[in-house]
């Protein structure tokens, strides 16, 4: 039961934040993390089609890449679950190409352009793995892939849960950000790693 709130609560979660980015077509764009820069990049043409990339495709990615992890639906509907997930494996790939390239524009300076360059480059690569591993038709690969995959989709989440709370502590968001730059996905990718442990111990279970 407990196990089945907690899904159901990142489900919830996952729905909210992918539905996020719509927020900054509907009133001033100048919206939430917008709000920290300055006007000289707001105006650029190459940032702009970086960021929108990044949080349309990104929230594309966390909205329906938790289906892929309901063994029931995937069982059930195995060519839709191919189709969901090329279409995430196309949304993260460009999502975190362009979220790489706004990241050495980061508020916050360095410390925050390294975070989240870093998150980059584990999202991209996560998920090129876990689709290289299904085309080879390896499997357990592929599992082990996607969950560190989703589990850096996720840190759209999670960043939005640490970021007002540290914000809160330290009373100043230019203190916070740089480190919820790291938050938001290094602990994701430590239950990550929990998760495929358990999915080992499951698989050599069945051998």
């Amino acid at each position: 039961m407990k196990q089945r709130i907690f899904q159901t609560l990142l489900i919830i979660l996952a729905i909210l934040i992918g539905l996020y980015p719509s927020i900054y077509f509907l009133i001033d764009p100048k919206f939430g993390l917008l709000s920290s820069k300055p006007e000289s990049l707001l105006l650029d043409t190459s940032w702009n089609i970086g960021f929108y990339t990044h949080i349309i495709l990104g929230g594309v990615a966390l909205l329906i890449g938790w289906s892929q992890f309901l063994p029931n639906f995937r069982n059930r509907n195995s060519k839709l679950h191919r189709q969901i997930g090329f279409i995430y494996f196309i949304s993260v790939i460009t999502s975190s190409l362009a979220g790489i390239y706004i990241g050495w524009f980061a508020t916050g300076g360095l410390i925050s352009a390294a975070g989240f360059i870093c998150l980059g480059i584990v999202w991209f690569t996560s998920t090129l793995k876990a689709f290289v591993a299904i085309k080879q038709k390896d499997i357990g690969q592929h599992q082990v892939f996607m969950v560190y995959s989703y589990a850096a989709t996720f840190a759209a989440v999670t960043l939005r849960i640490w970021l007002p709370l540290l914000t809160f502590i330290f009373n100043d968001f230019y203190t916070a950000y740089p480190i919820v730059a790291w938050l938001c996905w290094v602990p994701n990718l430590v239950v990550a790693w929990i998760i495929v442990g358990n999915l080992n111990i499951q698989t050599n279970a069945l051998k």
